[in-house]
């Protein structure tokens, strides 16, 4: 099931919202948890059981790390935990893609031995709930946060259906009092509609849209592909994937509000960046700090000299690209970060400091569209081809028909909504209007009411049109859901 199905807007989202309002405090905990457990059952039951095996397994193994937590069995137990986490995901994620390669070895080197393909099928969002899991395991064992003894709580905050299929990975320690306190409250659930409601609109209204175009240009043989068709195929992925995943983030944050909870921001407009490290700064951040915590200052962050800084961005970016998908295109996108990353490291970024700040903005968006290139194509093959198309020049006349499809009025305009929606000028405007209000007293009994309605007015009609876009297109694909 997905956020932006009929199904889960209609159906499914307000009897779970009636059921938690309604229901005794106790009681709030097992029906969001039996409510997450369907939500994630409607894409197959096998994935429900491993889930249910994960949930079960780390439980039992938190409560050992913490109850021999003064003695070496504690991290013989975390060691325990941690194997059987990232066995799970290597195993269920990985398996394929390791007997693939197995046999591009063996026949490389003319070994007559061919393995099967097992045909695993990858569990959706085992990356992120494996992810929280292992922060959980971590943070007990470090004595971040006190075990949790109670197993519907803490199979909760795993499975809770706001951020289990593609996050923002929330931490055990920044959930733990909310599983017990939290307030159902107007405030949280009007605040919370608005964040989910704007997070669909980008999903439903300018990344689907993106996503057409997107589609179309890397479908097209590379030998057959026009420049100016790769340079909009390649935008337009910039814009999709950016709506897509920061929507669904937004409708994870509205949800949890809702409910109570208070998830941390995941995005904060990666592409106003001037930098690649501030890049990462603000693009998928709930990833960026996992890595920074659980794998880059352990490994010695930035503490034991240059050399070995170096060696540890290059590893966690690597981490990176095979955290999000089993191909070795990941992997060359999470190495091209890295190896940038290291290049401003070297000095560049003081360099950088000294240009004119569009051009600032330039190299950064630039080495991220071509990091893109890479995350998007099949494989290195067809990547290389877009490369081509793109700095070879190439006549339209080569996709005309992709030209007249999407050159169009609608795509101009949400080209034009999707440009000034990532960066930060509705946010400058919204605080200009907030100064002006309360600088001038006489304005803010009206304004807040007349407010209050646009806003009302605004969510309805964006609710409204998401809705009918939903009805009137199939076209509804979610990208971090094979991650």
């Amino acid at each position: 099931m997905v956020f932006s199905s009929l199904t889960f807007l209609y159906i499914f989202l307000p009897v779970v919202l009636i059921l938690n309002f309604i229901i005794h405090k106790k009681f709030k905990n097992a029906i969001l948890l039996i409510a997450s457990i369907l939500f994630y059952a409607w894409g197959g039951v096998s994935y429900t059981a491993i889930l249910i095996i994960s949930i079960i397994a780390n439980f039992f193994i938190g409560k050992l790390i913490s109850k021999y937590l003064y003695s070496s069995r504690s991290r013989l137990y975390l060691t325990i935990g941690v194997v059987i986490n990232l066995g799970m995901l290597g195993v269920f994620k990985y398996g394929n893609f390791v007997v693939e390669n197995l046999n591009v070895i063996f026949d490389s080197i003319s070994v007559s031995i061919e393995l099967s393909d097992p045909g695993i099928l990858l569990p959706i969002g085992i990356s992120f709930y494996t992810f929280q899991a292992l922060s959980y395991l971590i943070d007990v064992y470090k004595k971040r946060t006190p075990v949790q003894n109670n197993i519907v709580d803490l199979a909760l905050y795993i499975s809770l259906f706001p951020q289990l299929i593609a996050g923002p990975i929330v931490r055990y320690n920044d959930i733990a009092e909310q599983l017990s306190k939290r307030e159902n409250n107007l405030v949280n659930f009007s605040s919370g509609v608005e964040r989910f409601v704007l997070g669909l609109a980008k999903k439903v209204l300018i990344a689907n849209q993106f996503a057409l175009l997107a589609d179309t240009a890397f479908s097209i043989a590379p030998s057959n592909l026009s420049t100016i068709i790769a340079w909009a195929g390649i935008a337009a992925y910039t814009f999709q994937i950016y709506f897509d995943f920061s929507g669904y983030s937004d409708m994870a944050i509205g949800l949890g509000r809702m409910f109570g909870f208070k998830f941390l921001e995941n995005f904060n407009f990666p592409y106003i960046s001037r930098s690649i490290r501030e890049f990462w700064r603000r693009w998928h951040i709930s990833l960026s700090n996992w890595f920074r915590d659980y794998l880059y200052i352990p490994l010695g962050g930035n503490r034991l000299g240059n050399h070995r800084t170096y060696f540890n961005l290059l590893l966690v970016f690597f981490v990176t690209g095979i955290w999000h998908g089993a191909s070795w295109n990941f992997v060359a996108w999470g190495m091209l970060h890295g190896l940038f990353m290291i290049i401003e490291k070297l000095g560049f970024d003081k360099v950088l400091e000294r240009m004119w700040k569009p051009i600032q903005h330039f190299y950064t968006i630039f080495i991220v569209m071509m990091a893109w290139v890479l995350f998007r194509a099949d494989d290195f093959t067809h990547a290389w081809g877009y490369f081509k198309a793109l700095f070879s020049y190439r006549s339209i006349n080569l996709n005309m028909d992709v030209w007249s499809t999407f050159s169009n009025n609608e795509v101009y305009t949400i080209s034009i909504i999707a440009l000034l929606s990532s960066t930060l000028i509705w946010v400058k405007l919204h605080e200009k209007a907030q100064k002006f209000v309360t600088s001038n007293p006489n304005f803010l009994k009206i304004f807040s009411i007349s407010y209050s309605m646009m806003v009302v007015l605004f969510i309805v009609s964006v609710m409204t049109l998401s809705t009918t876009y939903l009805v009137t297109n199939s076209y509804n694909p979610f990208i971090y859901f094979r991650f």
